[in-house]
């Protein structure tokens, strides 16, 4: 037989596809073609293959091999395609029987000692090839976890070549994965909890709203106020994932490469906090050939801080902009477009003036100018789409020093949040939206949501003389219905509308 075929996935981005691995063997000059779009990783399989297998115990053919991954017009990334190629060649040579691996993905890199390498994206290849109706993979030992994190599919492990021909040859036995753990992730994993805030009860009560309606927060305060440790303690406030969002999450960090193989499914909201100095890449994805995952999509279902954001290039903060819009980032390059979901909660800190002096606005030495230019780096349409905007002030000795009860811990206000996020995804499940901060806002200006014009006559006149746009008016309705949502009630009232307006503009109605 000189022709074998096996399963492999190829992905782009998060989108999986099933490749066909074919190796033909015909009587030339010896060497092994690679087609099918492959890239410099993938070029260079040839000699991984040919090394591993020599040095598995097995004979390399001295024949002209041609290995083609199908769809042609697909591009191959990566090192995934290893263990594929490496059986296909031997079956192709007549030296090892393919009934075993009958509609069975092979994924893996070999080491030129004939080991199996864990690769990147095993969870979302592992997914496609379900979706393609393929139930059975093959995977390296410590991808195994990872792997089995999918439901109905048979996973087996295999950490040598070696191990695999035997398997396949009925001398041996592959491995099972072992049992995935659950990890909380994100800032719980570290005992970070709500009760260690002092003081900042309008940072506390804006960090709530946010949890329970999905709000985007900025902070601004002098240093030492508490904005770093609000932010970090948003994570433990916040709903675990579902299974569809827990998938989700797990599949852009086994993309990116930042799964550790211990890890299991991640049910906490992850935390991502890039330093000021990131570059647009950095923070949206990027890179030549195939575009990596950003922090922005590293953060998706959980919070992105971005600390000292005023620091932050111009540039990389209008980035932000459509992710935050449309819940996804769009990557263009030459070789084609790739798409990472980015559905975050972002969360700006910043210090009021460039001198940031701990004492507070009584002790600057900024001029009015410096004051305005220094916050004024995040740009308007930025900031239009933040929903709460809170001053922290410095902390007083008393609070300090404080004795008696310490402050409510996260797991309580959790559970407040809970309740207001169940109110909110029942009341919008005909709309297909689970948090208030995902309702558009047609929705919530018509009936029978609308609120009475009594209700809402500071919000028109804030419209009117400019201090709101109408992206405003919609965010202030948002947060408006989680106040209602926090407190029991059916709809938001006059009340809520007010707070809703004063924490958005810092101006009582």
């Amino acid at each position: 037989m000189s022709y074998a075929k096996a399963l492999a996935v190829g992905l782009t981005g998060l989108a999986g596809h099933l490749v066909e691995v074919e190796a033909d063997l015909a009587t030339g000059l010896p060497g092994l073609a690679l087609t099918g779009l492959p890239d410099t990783a993938l070029n260079e399989a040839r000699d991984r293959v040919r090394a591993a297998l020599i040095n598995s115990g097995e004979s390399w053919p001295n024949r002209r091999i041609t290995v083609n991954l199908q769809p042609a017009t697909l591009p191959k990334h990566g090192s995934v395609f290893d263990l594929a190629i490496a059986v296909t060649v031997l079956a192709g040579a007549g030296q090892l029987p393919l009934a075993p691996l009958q509609d069975v993905v092979l994924l893996g890199e070999l080491g030129l000692d004939g080991t199996v390498r864990p690769v990147r994206g095993v969870l979302p290849s592992v997914l496609a090839a379900a979706r393609a109706g393929i139930h059975r993979v093959v995977v390296p030992l410590a991808n195994a976890r990872e792997a089995a994190l999918v439901p109905d599919v048979t996973v087996r492990a295999t950490d040598t070549l070696g191990l695999l021909i035997g398997f396949v040859r009925g001398t041996a036995a592959l491995l099972d994965p072992p049992a995935p753990p659950t990890t909380a992730g994100g800032a719980a994993e570290c005992g970070a909890d709500l009760s260690e805030v002092v003081g900042q009860e309008m940072g506390r009560r804006a960090l709530e709203l946010g949890a329970a309606g999905g709000h985007h927060l900025f902070l601004v305060g002098p240093p030492g106020v508490g904005k770093t440790m609000l932010a970090q303690r948003l994570p433990t406030i916040l709903p675990p994932l579902s299974d569809t969002e827990a998938l989700e999450v797990t599949a852009v960090h086994s993309v990116a490469g930042t799964l550790a193989p211990a890890t299991g499914m991640l049910r906490r909201p992850p935390f991502q906090a890039p330093h000021h100095s990131a570059s647009v890449a950095a923070l949206v994805g990027g890179g030549a050939g195939l575009a990596r995952p950003g922090a922005v999509s590293l953060a998706h279902r959980g919070v992105l801080f971005m600390d000292e954001a005023p620091e932050f290039s111009t540039r990389a903060l209008d980035a932000l902009r459509q992710p935050l819009e449309e819940g996804m980032v769009a990557l263009a390059r030459a070789r084609g477009a790739t798409q990472y979901p980015a559905k975050v909660q972002l969360v700006l800190a910043a210090n009021p003036c460039p001198c940031a002096h701990p004492a507070g606005d009584s002790f600057c030495q900024c001029t009015p100018l410096e004051r305005r230019r220094y916050l004024g780096r995040l740009s308007g349409p930025l900031m239009d789409r933040i929903d709460l905007q809170v001053r922290l002030a410095p902390v007083t000795a008393a609070q300090l020093l404080q004795d008696g009860t310490a402050a409510e811990p996260s797991a309580v206000v959790a559970e407040r949040v809970g309740r207001a996020r169940a109110a909110a995804a029942q009341r919008w499940a005909a709309q297909g939206r689970l948090t208030n901060a995902e309702v558009p806002g047609p929705v919530l200006r018509q009936r029978p949501w609308r609120p009475p014009r009594t209700a809402t006559w500071p919000l028109q006149r804030a419209l009117d003389t400019g201090l709101l746009s109408a992206r405003g008016y919609d965010r202030v309705l948002r947060v408006a219905w989680t106040i209602a949502d926090l407190d029991g009630r059916d709809s938001p009232d006059a009340g809520d509308i007010g707070e809703a307006l004063s924490l958005r503009t810092g101006r009582m109605p």
